[in-house]
């Protein structure tokens, strides 16, 4: 499939990022002014300067009545003066709930910004043009506004609509699989394709790292049965959207004794290290985002791949697509992304200074910002939620690391757990432990990813309000699995979501300490890392290795969840 531009394009792009930047406002403005959202500040003008004056920086609780308007019938230039014609549902990255976003029928920007990655990748990536990717994609079932408006995440918007062209000649698998809404069936058919065309594998990934783990859990699971179709050329029974049938089976062909004996013999070795390279041993990188939470599945990754090149390819939000990593074999912890600014209208909020707001070409090297967005579907100065640090410029156009999410502390899948959403957990388990003979002295908590799927572990150092005669803790195993329960029922809408309808989230565990154990924990900070007694907090979240093994070593005793939550 032709492009139509090449790599020359990201030179111009990112050479006049100002007069870009200002040309994409000016646009912007010139089509919503008239909108009841922006007329209230600029009264119909298109002035730049009026635009960054009068209208204020916003969040999206502050848009979400208009959006809710829009969705409930109410014509679109409430926001926009361009028809609305989709909402994309975000995945509740920037809160506990998830989000609807307008959209006009208009994704040419993505399909530009994916276009232009692509072509970045081949000039780094020797091969890459040659043969086909494996990229493991979901759609879910499109659901409606009240109005009757499409309402799906982002992927789901896109692949559906009417001007999408399908890169299927590049890809493993057909449209009509991952066009299935049926995960289990998705998944498996996709797997199946992709060990069918393995000698043309160049590239194995998932839209995010957790993602591409759970695809090799499934594996475990499910690779007998796929040596099975393999060898006897049909498809299992239990594939019954008719549509991946059809598509399977014309790739599947005719019996491959071969074949299947070759994937038997790799899976069923005692070690699956290097597992991808492997099944698909011309695989020249893996991709998936593994900036933010993903980062913790690295290991595990490396670890499947033989530690292939992790590319991550894009930096995009619900609110806006905002750049690409022009490094695609750069190491994780260098990673960045160079914002385009034909994209969005970019601003950014100073967030360690004292909160001025800057251009995209004005932000300073090594600062911490952000970003606030204004696009062509309505919204105007929106804070996205993520910390970004600059980390250089491509021409004149800034390069960020993400650094973290402005309120999120704990993450296995894209859930997003605050500091405030774990304190209210930990009341909860205190609700069921007040029944009982037991005291909490000591909390904090990890995202363990050595299971699949991952899952929280709070760490809690109990103590009994009355001592024994022997003075050991007596625990209740119902007890403690009912204050795992409590306190996953009362975590957000997503986590509840994933843990209990999508299986991408494990069960809660509750492991007890020996009294102490939080001084030992205090006493490695002050020691090991030069903490001042007097400012040591203990940390709501553990993220070293170390502080961890501190706390492993006095472990009594551990509990899990018995149910999911109820949605």
């Amino acid at each position: 499939m032709s492009l139509g531009f090449d790599l020359s394009v990201l030179e111009e792009l990112t050479s006049n990022a100002k007069q870009i930047q200002d040309d994409v406002l000016t646009k912007i403005l010139k089509a919503n002014a008239n909108t009841e959202y922006l007329s209230r500040f600029l009264e119909g003008s298109s002035d730049k300067e009026l635009f960054k004056k009068n209208v204020p920086v916003v969040s999206y609780a502050d848009v979400k009545p208009y959006i809710d308007r829009i969705a409930n019938g109410e014509p679109s230039d409430i926001l926009s003066g361009e028809p609305i014609t989709a909402f994309i549902l975000s995945s509740g990255t920037s809160s506990g709930n998830q989000k609807m976003f307008p959209r006009n029928n208009n994704f040419e920007n993505i399909k530009f910004a994916a276009a232009l990655s692509s072509l970045v990748i081949s000039k780094h990536v020797h091969g890459y043009k040659q043969g086909k990717v494996m990229i493991f994609s979901f759609t879910q079932p499109l659901s409606t506004t009240p109005c009757g408006l499409p309402l799906a995440p982002a992927t789901t918007i896109l692949l559906k609509s009417k001007n999408y062209r399908s890169p299927a000649k590049n890809s493993t698998s057909p449209d009509e699989i991952i066009l299935c809404t049926d995960a289990k069936q998705c998944m498996y058919c996709q797997l199946l394709c992709g060990l069918v065309h393995r000698d043309e594998v160049v590239s194995v990934g998932a839209p995010f790292a957790s993602l591409l783990v759970q695809v090799i859990h499934f594996l475990g699971n499910y690779w007998k049965e796929l040596c099975s179709n393999i060898r006897s050329g049909h498809v299992s029974e239990w594939i019954t959207d008719l549509s991946c049938r059809d598509s399977v089976s014309m790739i599947l062909g005719e019996p491959n004794l071969e074949l299947a004996d070759l994937i038997e013999n790799e899976c069923g070795q005692e070690s699956w290290q290097g597992i991808i390279s492997r099944l698909w041993p011309k695989t020249k990188c893996i991709e998936a985002i593994v900036t933010g939470t993903m980062a913790q599945y690295i290991p595990a990754l490396e670890f499947y791949s033989n530690k292939l090149p992790l590319v991550s390819r894009t930096y995009a939000s619900s609110e806006a697509f905002f750049g690409i990593n022009v490094n695609p074999l750069s190491k994780p912890q260098h990673l960045s992304y160079t914002f385009l600014p034909n994209m969005s209208y970019f601003e950014f909020i100073d967030v360690d200074g004292d909160g001025e707001i800057v251009d995209l070409v004005n932000v300073k090297l090594g600062g911490y910002y952000e970003p606030l967005v204004t696009n062509y579907s309505g919204l105007h100065r929106c804070r996205v939620g993520d910390v970004l640090q600059v980390t250089g410029f491509y021409n004149n156009t800034p390069q960020f690391r993400f650094a973290r999410r402005k309120n999120t502390v704990l993450s296995i899948y894209v859930e997003p757990t605050t500091e405030e959403d774990l304190l209210k957990a930990l009341t909860s388990a205190t609700v069921v432990l007040e029944s009982s003979d037991l005291i909490l002295t000591g909390f904090t908590c990890f995202g363990d990813v050595s299971t699949v799927p991952g899952h929280y572990v709070f760490y809690l150092e109990l103590k009994a309000k009355v001592n024994n005669s022997t003075g050991d803790l007596l625990l209740d195993n119902k007890l403690l699995v009912e204050c795992c329960c409590a306190m996953e029922e009362s975590l957000t809408s997503i986590y509840r979501h994933f843990r209990a309808k999508d299986g991408f989230i494990g069960a809660l565990e509750i492991r007890v300490v020996e009294q102490g154990t939080f001084d030992s924990l205090m006493e490695y900070y002050v020691v090991s890392r030069g903490s001042s007694i007097s400012q040591y907090k203990t940390p709501i979240c553990i993220n070293s290795a170390e502080a961890l093994e501190v706390l492993e070593e006095k472990v009594l005793a551990r509990f899990l969840s018995d149910k999911s939550p109820p949605l």
